[in-house]
C-alpha cells in the first residue's frame, strides 16, 4: 500500500468515523438499549470501504469531502444495517463481526432487528435533512432514490435473497457474478453515484466512467473476500473464517480455483483502472483503492 493511500485511509476513517457518532443517536436518549446497539454496530470498526470510495470520487471531481460526509454516513448506515441482518440466526448465523460479538450475541436477536431497520431509516433522513450537504432538493431526491434502489429488492437485498436461494448450488460464472453485482456491488456502486450526484452539472460521459469503474471493484471486492475466506484467520479477518464453505455457498474460488478466483480479481482491476483513463492525478486515490481491494488481507 503506498504512503498516499495509507494516510488517506486512516484520515478518512477518522472522518467518516466522527460524522457517524454526530448523526447517531445518543445512547442517553431512549430507547436507550435501541441506540446503544445502533452505536456499538455502526461505531468502531470496519474498513469504511463504501464512504472513502464516496470520498475519493468527490475528490476526483473536485468536490469538498464536508459536503460529502452526509452521503457517506448514510451508505455507510445502510451498509451496516445489512450485516446486523446478515449475521442473524435466519441467515448467516454468525456471531463474530469486525473483531467483536454480533449484535444479536451482545444484545438480543430483536434488538439487533431493530436496530438494522433504525439504521436503514436513518441514511434516507440523513440524505434529506443533513445540513452539511451542499445540495438542492433534485439532488436529495435523487441521491435517495438511487440509495433505495441499491439496497432494496433490486439491490443489496435481492442479492441477499439470490445467495440464501443458492445454497448447496452450483451456481455458473454469470448467476455468481449477477448475485454479487447485486448483494455486494450494487452500495459499492452506489457509493460512488452519490458523489457523482453532489456534481449536478457532471456530464453523462464522466459519470458513466466512474459507474463503470465502481461496478468494477464492487465485483472485485467480492472476488477477493471470497478468496480471503480461504486463505487467512479469524484472527485477521474480524469475522468467522470459512464461513462460506461451512455454509456450503458458491463462491469464486470453488467454481474458478484459488489460481482463477486471483487472476479474476487482478482482471477486473485492471478493467477498473482503464476506467479512469481520462482521469488526471485526481484520480489516484480511486486507482490505488481498486489495487488496494484486491491486495488486501482482511
Amino acid at each position: 500500500m503506498s504512503n498516499a493511500l495509507n494516510e488517506y485511509l486512516v484520515t478518512s476513517q477518522e472522518r467518516v468515523e466522527k460524522a457517524l457518532d454526530l448523526r447517531l443517536p445518543a445512547n442517553t436518549i431512549l430507547p436507550r438499549k435501541l441506540h446503544d446497539a445502533m452505536r456499538y454496530s455502526t461505531l468502531d470498526g470496519g474498513k469504511r470501504m463504501r464512504p472513502m470510495l464516496t470520498y475519493s470520487a468527490g475528490k476526483a471531481l473536485g468536490i469538498a469531502s464536508e459536503s460529502l460526509d452526509g452521503p457517506a454516513c448514510a451508505v455507510e448506515m445502510i451498509h451496516v444495517y445489512s450485516l446486523i441482518h446478515d449475521d442473524l440466526p435466519a441467515m448467516d448465523d454468525d456471531d463474530l463481526r469486525r473483531g467483536k460479538a454480533t449484535s444479536h450475541v451482545a444484545y438480543d436477536e430483536a434488538t439487533a432487528i431493530l436496530a438494522g431497520d433504525a439504521l436503514q431509516a436513518l441514511a434516507f433522513q440523513v440524505l434529506a435533512n443533513d445540513s452539511s450537504m451542499n445540495a438542492s432538493a433534485e439532488s436529495r431526491i435523487q441521491m435517495i432514490n438511487a440509495l433505495t434502489k441499491a439496497s432494496g429488492s433490486l439491490g443489496m437485498v435481492g442479492g441477499q435473497a439470490i445467495d440464501l436461494e443458492s445454497v448447496g448450488k452450483k451456481l455458473t460464472l454469470p448467476e455468481l457474478e449477477n448475485m454479487h453485482i447485486h448483494k455486494t456491488g450494487a452500495l459499492i456502486r452506489v457509493s460512488v453515484q452519490l458523489a457523482t450526484l453532489s456534481k449536478p452539472d457532471l456530464d453523462p460521459a464522466t459519470a458513466s466512467k466512474l459507474d463503470h469503474y465502481a461496478k468494477c471493484i464492487g465485483l472485485s471486492f467480492q472476488v477477493k473476500d471470497d478468496i480471503l475466506d480461504e486463505e487467512s484467520d479469524t484472527a485477521t479477518l474480524g469475522k468467522t473464517q470459512g464461513k462460506d464453505q461451512d455454509n456450503d455457498k458458491p463462491t469464486y474460488p470453488a467454481l474458478l480455483g484459488l489460481a482463477g478466483a486471483k487472476q479474476k480479481a487482478q482482471d477486473l482491476h485492471e478493467q477498473a483502472v482503464e476506467s479512469l483513463a481520462g482521469f488526471g492525478a485526481e484520480a489516484d486515490l480511486l486507482r490505488d483503492l481498486s489495487l488496494y481491494i484486491i491486495q488486501r488481507d482482511h
